[in-house]
């Protein structure tokens, strides 16, 4: 239950860290995708819009620039879980209930306060948005089954490296047959002149 907890909290704190990234390099590059809207007499009008258009901004992309920017600035927000978890599975779990946060709430805002654009636009925007999540999860699975190949890669190599330690530090008895994981002068079982494995005598002959 504990482990349940902390992880909860761990991805919670990561999707934190995701939308505030995102919102931040939306906010400094001052990215921004221009959205159609009905015409309404709702005198809510203008904080709808701005919410639609500022969750556009984040997953939405109309030129070439766009889609750079857009999947880039994506790509980078998910790399963090990435780093983080060892396992592909939680990596691109974590990316994609991010991405998934945005498209769902604009989708249902714009469906619901725009309906004839939304209903023009929507086949535009949801090939976009199945592009950008697959490269999400493409990208998740990918870099993640990369970083495990690397770290396998460094274990077995260090683990090769202390076995070749370990046996240029061995030594046996050529007298008794007692083996050392160090190299003594003397066998402390029968006080013989020791040798390693290669052979060699290590000091001199009491």
């Amino acid at each position: 239950m504990m482990k349940k907890k902390n992880l909860f909290k761990s991805k919670l704190l990561l999707f934190c860290i995701q939308i505030f990234l995102l919102i931040a390099c939306i906010v400094i590059f001052k990215y921004e995708f221009q959205i159609e809207f009905d015409l309404s007499t709702d005198p809510r009008a203008n904080e709808q819009q701005f919410i639609i258009q500022f969750l556009a901004n984040l997953i939405m992309y109309n030129n070439s620039f766009g889609f750079v920017y857009i999947n880039l600035t994506w790509i980078i927000i998910s790399l963090i879980p990435i780093l983080i978890f060892s396992d592909f599975k939680k990596a691109y779990s974590m990316n994609l209930t991010t991405f998934f946060f945005p498209n769902f709430f604009f989708y249902v805002f714009y469906w619901r306060y725009s309906e004839i654009y939304f209903s023009t636009l929507f086949p535009i925007f949801i090939i976009k948005t199945i592009i950008l999540g697959l490269i999400i999860a493409i990208e998740s699975i990918a870099l993640s089954l990369i970083l495990k190949f690397i770290k396998n890669l460094r274990k077995n190599t260090k683990t090769d490296n202390l076995e070749q330690i370990e046996s240029l530090n061995r030594s046996v008895c050529p007298n008794c047959g007692t083996q050392f994981n160090s190299i003594p002068k003397y066998c402390f079982n029968c006080n013989n002149l020791i040798t390693n494995e290669l052979g060699e005598s290590i000091g001199k002959t009491k």
